[in-house]
């Protein structure tokens, strides 16, 4: 069992970047709180997520590093949506007390590298006994340009609704695990979309500071509601076609394994955290060019808004609302 005195050392020795004068930083851990000078001509953005063993991972097949990594890659996602640079990250962590040395271990370095890929700082956070599993929940506090922050709010009917790249993914991915196939080298892009998402923290980026966008948000919960989401915030509905939704290869190729829809994994799989935002028709254009010069990234435009309420997929003629249909933690199955 590791004693929390060790814990808090082995955190403290990989947020060794985080020194006084790191990007604004006045005091990193192993003080009561951390402190921080804000850029005057900055916004502030805090978000959280929590990752709780048996909800949102399986230690029997989700490698402790790639879940360090996962857990501050969906929080980096919300930065993402909001146009945003992270600057900042807290962790919280609660351990059982049966996990060995080297996957604690294992677990922080994850961590601290991602940490480190988002050009960010590990500033502090607490630890505790979790007897009913690990707890991860990181918190990542970042900045943004005050005129270009992207709300959900901001979509206008007619707007075109775009994703930043393929869907189902992740949702594939971790039926491939349930199902124990996940060493199957077939299966390494799906697998690793749900072992290790990337935030597109760069393609946000761009996206705002280009002025393209009236609306983004990340894709967690799956198209259905995270798309009824910034409708509803917009105070509009939505219209998606069937026939555009970036769905893969691999995708379609598990849904045949697993006997399951690639379809509804599109829609209702949730964790792609890809972006999801929406544009005037005009930039249409400007978006493709813009995305065709960010690596990794592959806009789509899957849509658009609609005067009134709903979120409505046009499948081969027929046109039904799905509105609110992705991943909900507390829905009663």
């Amino acid at each position: 069992m590791t004693a929390e005195r060790e814990l808090i050392a082995a955190i403290q020795r990989r947020a060794g970047a985080a020194a006084p004068g790191v990007a604004g930083l006045v005091q990193g851990i192993g003080d009561d709180c951390a402190v921080w000078r804000p850029a005057a001509a900055e916004v502030g953005l805090v978000t959280t997520d929590t990752l709780v063993e048996g909800v949102h991972f399986d230690r029997a097949w989700h490698p402790p590093r790639l879940l360090g990594r996962k857990a501050v890659a969906v929080n980096m996602s919300d930065i993402a949506a909001m146009g945003g640079s992270p600057r900042f990250v807290l962790l919280s962590l609660g351990l059982p007390g049966d996990e060995a040395e080297q996957w604690r271990d294992d677990l922080l370095d994850g961590l601290a590298e991602a940490v480190t890929e988002y050009r960010a700082v590990l500033i502090g956070g607490d630890t505790v006994r979790a007897p009913a599993g690990v707890l991860l929940t990181v918190t990542v506090i970042g900045a943004a340009d005050p005129e270009r922050v992207c709300l959900r709010s901001g979509g206008r009917a007619g707007d075109s609704v775009w994703v930043g790249g393929p869907l189902g993914l992740a949702a594939a991915g971790l039926e491939i695990c349930r199902r124990g196939l996940g060493a199957d080298p077939q299966w390494r892009q799906a697998v690793q979309a749900h072992l290790d998402p990337a935030a597109q923290v760069v393609l946000g980026q761009k996206l705002a500071a280009a002025g393209l966008v009236n609306a983004m948000m990340d894709l967690s919960d799956g198209l259905a509601t995270d798309l009824a989401h910034l409708a509803t915030a917009s105070g509009l509905g939505a219209e998606v076609d069937a026939g555009l939704l970036p769905i893969p290869e691999i995708v379609r190729r598990a849904a045949r394994v697993c006997r399951a829809d690639p379809l509804a994994w599109a829609l209702r799989g949730g964790e792609d955290y890809q972006l999801l935002f929406t544009a005037p028709p005009a930039n249409d254009e400007a978006l493709a060019r813009l995305g065709a010069l960010i690596p990794g990234a592959a806009l789509i435009r899957i849509g658009r808004l609609i005067p009134g309420a709903g979120v409505f997929l046009q499948d081969n003629g027929r046109r039904r609302e799905i509105g609110y249909g992705g991943y909900d933690h507390f829905r009663r199955e």
